[in-house]
């Protein structure tokens, strides 16, 4: 581990609007500089173990994992989204306490998380030689040009990229053509096949709507019951106009017979 490590024994973090959470103080402000430092939280410390243990089987080693994050516990909330947390001796991957993790980046380029990084790397790239039918074998350079590629593309828009990106942008990892390119490539050509469908004019349309060629059984069954319904409807309202008639010349009959007699 980095040499000053050993003196970071308590952090402030802050939420931030990203979701993630962010060191905004460290007790050891000589060898950390907290400006755009990153925490991985206990869900995102979850997440990053379960993506990591298809590796397992690749050799994967839990002591880098260890050693590439210095693991923190709550000891009080501070309001307004800000956390302190205190360093702890209890391993990630066996604690059962939920922990944050802050990686080890004092020494970016050689330090215990650059390793950590390497590994995973190295891990990825032996599982997606095995799952996946390449022409030639993918190459450890090649996953990091594309991640790479990918990390200046974020600087340049001036996005900050937070730690847990990086790690899952590996542990995700997979080259153009394959896994989820496919399923955008097959939505893409369901949406072309539906472009083109021809349109039907307004017109055509009322005609079709009154095909009987078209119409399904049931709806031919409702449109049986609709016209009976109207029918029965009709006849009803003949009858009650019959019995409105009638009752209409039963009154007429005694105001004529009242005038004779008069």
């Amino acid at each position: 581990m980095a040499k000053g490590t050993h003196q970071l024994e308590w952090c402030i973090v802050r939420l931030g609007d990203d979701h993630n959470w962010w060191v905004d103080e460290v007790s050891d402000p000589v060898h950390w500089d907290v400006d755009g430092l990153s925490i991985i939280d206990p869900r995102q410390v979850d997440h990053i173990i379960e993506l990591i243990e298809p590796l397992r089987e690749y050799g994967f080693d839990s002591n880098l994992f260890e050693r590439a994050f210095i693991p923190f516990r709550i000891t009080k909330d501070l309001g307004k989204g800000r956390v302190r947390l205190a360093r702890t001796k209890q391993p990630l991957l066996e604690s059962e306490e939920k922990l944050f993790a802050l990686p080890d980046i004092i020494d970016e380029e050689n330090g215990p998380y650059a390793d950590f990084l390497d590994h995973i790397t190295r891990l990825r790239v032996k599982l997606l030689n095995d799952l996946l039918d390449f022409e030639e074998k993918l190459t450890i350079d090649e996953v990091e040009d594309q991640l790479r590629e990918a990390q200046n593309n974020d600087f340049i828009e001036g996005k900050a990229v937070h730690l847990f990106q990086e790690i899952t942008a590996i542990l995700d990892f997979m080259p153009a053509g394959h896994g989820d390119d496919e399923e955008e490539s097959d939505k893409g050509a369901a949406e072309d096949e539906e472009d083109d469908l021809p349109e039907v004019e307004e017109g055509e349309e009322e005609k079709l709507k009154g095909d009987a060629s078209l119409k399904w059984d049931d709806d031919e069954d409702e449109d049986a019951d609709a016209e009976g319904k109207d029918g029965d409807d009709k006849d009803k309202d003949k009858d009650e106009d019959d019995d409105s008639d009638d009752e209409e010349e039963e009154d007429d009959k005694p105001s004529r017979s009242k005038r004779g007699r008069g």
